[in-house]
């Protein structure tokens, strides 16, 4: 565990890393080429990687990752500043302008009971700020549909409009799994309307995902975490197969059905 910083400390190392970032924008050839739109895959392949180092509880890899991730706030506002658009200061001062009218029971009147009201108060807030139309009008268009379920699901909660009960959200599974039985019923080999499936299967999904925020599961680190798990048994299955000289294409069901019993055991 390292020492944490002082306050001093902490506003030395930022004041460094500006200099840093002053000084490779206007000596080094490719930071001196980047632009906010070519910077934009990189931030989020940045965001993915910081990610799977929370999903693995690295600490020392989610430390590393933070840092990229600052380095590109701090890259965006140096070239902010090169358009006379926003400086890193003004992006802070934003930020905490921010925090401070969305958090009116820490700074104003406002009286809450939980946790629950502090998150509608921010989407109400929210909500009169950017002048949406719609609730809704704030969730990325770009978000992957998982991600962006969730967050449908959650702001529509902001405002009120959610189930009471779990036990409701459990009988829209199962009505919304009866549904897409009867469009893909797996014991008939007929053939489907494979749109009408294909919709079905999106509620399904929908209400899975809904039923796991009501029991605080995340399902986007739930099924990453599946990912991971899969990947682990079939690579294990993979490197057996060699240690044995067989090819995995070459071998049967039943063969691998052996070495992924082991990598489950393990």
């Amino acid at each position: 565990m390292s020492e944490i910083s002082s306050r001093a400390q902490q506003l030395e190392a930022f004041d460094r890393l500006l200099t840093i970032m002053d000084e490779l924008r206007e000596q080094c050839p490719w930071d001196r080429k980047q632009t906010i739109e070519s910077l934009r895959h990189l931030t989020i392949e940045e965001t993915f990687e910081l990610s799977d180092a929370i999903i693995d509880n690295d600490l020392e890899e989610i430390k590393k990752e933070l840092g990229d991730i600052l380095l590109h706030i701090v890259f965006y506002a140096r070239i902010g500043s090169e358009k006379k658009a926003f400086d890193i200061s003004t992006v802070i001062d934003s930020l905490c302008e921010k925090l401070i009218r969305r958090h009116p029971h820490i700074y104003g009147d406002t009286k809450v009971e939980d946790e629950e009201a502090v998150k509608q108060n921010w989407e109400k807030i929210k909500l009169k700020e950017k002048g949406n139309k719609s609730v809704l009008g704030g969730v990325p268009r770009s978000l992957p549909a998982l991600i962006k379920a969730m967050r449908i699901q959650e702001k529509a909660r902001g405002v009120g409009f959610d189930w009471e009960e779990k036990h409701q959200v459990w009988e829209k599974v199962e009505e919304e799994m009866q549904e897409f039985r009867a469009e893909f019923n797996a014991v008939d080999d007929a053939s489907i309307d494979k749109d009408k499936a294909t919709g079905e299967f999106g509620d399904l999904l929908f209400s899975l995902i809904n039923y796991a925020r009501f029991i605080d599961i995340n399902p986007e680190e739930a099924l990453e975490k599946t990912n991971k798990k899969f990947i682990h048994r079939f690579q294990y299955l993979e490197e057996a197969a060699r240690k044995s000289g067989k090819k995995i294409e070459d071998m049967s069901l039943a063969e691998m059905d052996v070495y992924w019993n082991e990598a489950k055991k393990k």
